[in-house]
């Protein structure tokens, strides 16, 4: 027996996160999948749609610089970065920078203020992912941890020089600007 969904208010949404090569023509799998569920599971409905990752990011303001992580793993292996991740299911976007933080960097924060959200769609070469960046206070000892081979403390006139991942010397600079720490 079909459902009329036009008439429920109340679902749960699962995603089957399928990951495709630039320009695959993914309309005969949707189509296959549709099918299928439609057949074996008509109590159901399928919708197919492109999916946005959202990501927290954190500058940790930590013994009188910013907290940078490096990479463990790609995209930006080995480059500097700021402490961040996805936001999990049924988790706030606030908890998700206190558990990135506390993951990759070993500190406890106090969340500041936010920075910005950054949501160009070329930020991560991973696919088109949206970050709600949060201004930090760091507390604890600082270790590398999670998804970080490293994590170190850079005072304000070190990060010029650093190659980092990502918009994160846009988030920094525009974190410094809140602060009074960077010049245009």
């Amino acid at each position: 027996m079909k459902r009329d969904f036009t008439e429920v208010v109340n679902l749960d949404r699962y995603v089957l996160l399928i990951k495709a090569p630039k320009g695959y023509d993914i309309e005969p799998v949707k189509a296959g999948l549709r099918e299928f569920i439609e057949k074996n599971y008509p109590e159901l409905k399928v919708e197919a749609h492109r999916c946005i990752g959202l990501t927290a990011d954190i500058v940790i303001l930590y013994k009188g610089g910013i907290v940078l992580i490096e990479r463990k793993h790609e995209p930006f292996k080995d480059c500097w970065a700021l402490p961040g991740g996805f936001v999990e299911y049924g988790e706030i976007i606030e908890q998700a920078a206190l558990r990135e933080a506390k993951e990759e960097t070993g500190l406890d924060i106090k969340l500041l203020k936010l920075i910005g959200i950054y949501s160009d769609p070329g930020r991560d070469p991973r696919g088109h992912t949206v970050t709600a960046a949060f201004l930090a206070e760091g507390y604890g000892e600082l270790k590398a941890g999670d998804d970080a081979s490293g994590a170190r403390v850079f005072s304000f006139d070190e990060l010029s020089g650093i190659k980092l991942a990502f918009d994160h010397r846009r988030i920094i600079e525009d974190a410094l600007r809140l602060v009074g720490g960077w010049d245009d």
